[in-house]
């Protein structure tokens, strides 16, 4: 099945208790569990070289520019939100996207971070002026979940082309603008040339760290890329992505790409990598991850885990400590691990001990913005969340080179024409 055929048929199950009983929007049980079976392993390298030096080789064909250059050359106009969008309570800022990218069926956005995260003044670079909203999108190739009449899927659009990433330019809260990039792994072709390959993943959570975006791999664990390194490309050959036969590169219509710089492969017992989440009030910093299920059990059996097996299958929220300096893990071994009995977990952020979650309703209902602390009994509603929400970025008031008085927490909305990425206050008021 396509990632939105699994997504549909999913939903189509109500959220069953242990009893049988179908359980509602009331509060969800929460409960600690030992961290430790929860690992990674970091990996540089794919079967085609190192990353480093596979990116190196493709600096020398192609021109290479950083994501400064990428956020001064925003080519697309958002739409500014003057008042709360769709079923959403608690409003402060947002916009929607052109309407273009409103109506488009097969890219479907997921992801949100923003300049919040990669640095404590809200800016980049470090120290920089630059306020900026990244959103991640998953190409779908069956956006109607078409069958054949021997239950094949049967897709819409024969050319899967990944993953791509939207740098938003929110220096002008009032008109933002954009631009998008593909996300690519750099590989080397059959003849031993350099080039690079669509990422055909979900990206369902994205998180931003001073140079570092990661990614989540929902089977596999995390993809990080390097936004110090992007790759400038002709935009003609919409149809092709990598070194051509005609010796030049191309990102399928993009003018930028964005190569995978690093890897963490999950080592522990089995992790659905749904959502990820940045923890700036933790000590040190932290990454959070969170499970998507369909109805409270989540499902490991619809595609290839790494890992040893299945720990529990109530949905998590696990913990991996980070290091100021470099930007990468501290720690591969999980710090704190939650169980949350809560369906359709979408996006996860975190403040030391209190989670935040969002959690979705399907193509017509609204979403809920959830919170629970750990070693606590149940999470509890904090405002409403537009239909289709999904990731989660916490916006610290702290953050002093933007003009929020209190903390926010930001989210995307996927469905068509319903898609705007937009913050709350995060006390719900």
């Amino acid at each position: 099945m396509t990632r939105r055929a699994i997504i549909k048929g999913m939903a189509a199950a109500p959220f069953v208790g242990a009893a049988g009983s179908v359980l509602s929007a009331s509060p969800a049980q929460a409960a600690t569990i030992d961290a430790g079976q929860f690992s990674l392993t970091a990996r540089t390298s794919n079967g085609y070289g190192e990353f480093a030096d596979l990116t190196a080789g493709l600096a020398t064909k192609l021109p290479a520019v950083d994501a400064t250059a990428v956020i001064a050359d925003v080519n697309r106009s958002a739409t500014h939100l003057t008042g709360a969008p769709s079923t959403s309570e608690a409003f402060q800022t947002g916009f929607a996207w052109d309407s273009d990218d409103q109506e488009v069926d097969y890219w479907i956005p997921q992801g949100v971070t923003t300049s919040a995260d990669a640095y404590g003044d809200g800016t980049y670079p470090d120290a920089g002026t630059d306020r900026v909203v990244l959103a991640s999108w998953y190409f779908e190739d069956n956006p109607d979940g078409d069958t054949n009449p021997d239950g094949t899927p049967k897709p819409k659009y024969a050319l899967d082309k990944g993953l791509r990433l939207t740098f938003v330019n929110y220096n002008n809260e009032s008109a933002p603008k954009y631009r998008h990039v593909l996300l690519v792994e750099p590989v080397k072709t059959a003849a031993g040339e350099f080039s690079f390959n669509p990422i055909r993943k979900h990206a369902g959570g994205i998180m931003w760290y001073g140079n570092l975006l990661y990614v989540v791999d929902t089977y596999k664990g995390l993809r990080v890329f390097d936004l110090n390194t992007l790759f400038k490309v002709p935009l003609t050959e919409k149809d092709v992505c990598g070194l051509h036969t005609d010796g030049q590169y191309y990102g399928y219509g993009y003018q930028y790409v964005l190569p995978q710089s690093r890897a963490y492969d999950n080592a522990g017992k089995y992790l659905r990598y749904t959502a990820i989440g940045l923890d700036r009030a933790s000590t040190p910093d932290s990454l959070v991850v969170s499970e998507y299920s369909l109805s409270g059990t989540v499902s490991y059996t619809d595609g290839t885990f790494n890992g040893t097996g299945v720990s529990t299958t109530t949905p998590k929220v696990v913990r991996w400590d980070l290091d100021y300096t470099d930007r990468q893990l501290a720690s591969l071994t999980a710090t704190e691990a939650v169980t949350v009995g809560q369906q359709k977990i979408q996006g996860v952020v975190s403040r030391q001990t209190k989670h935040y979650l969002s959690a979705s309703n399907g193509p017509s209902s609204k979403g809920t913005l959830r919170t629970f602390t750990s070693g606590g009994s149940t999470a509890s509603a904090v405002c409403d969340l537009v239909i289709g929400c999904e990731d989660l970025s916490y916006h610290s008031s702290g953050a002093s080179k933007w003009s929020f008085s209190e903390s926010v927490i930001w989210n995307v909305g996927e469905y068509v024409n319903k898609r705007y990425v937009y913050a709350v206050h995060a006390d719900g008021s």
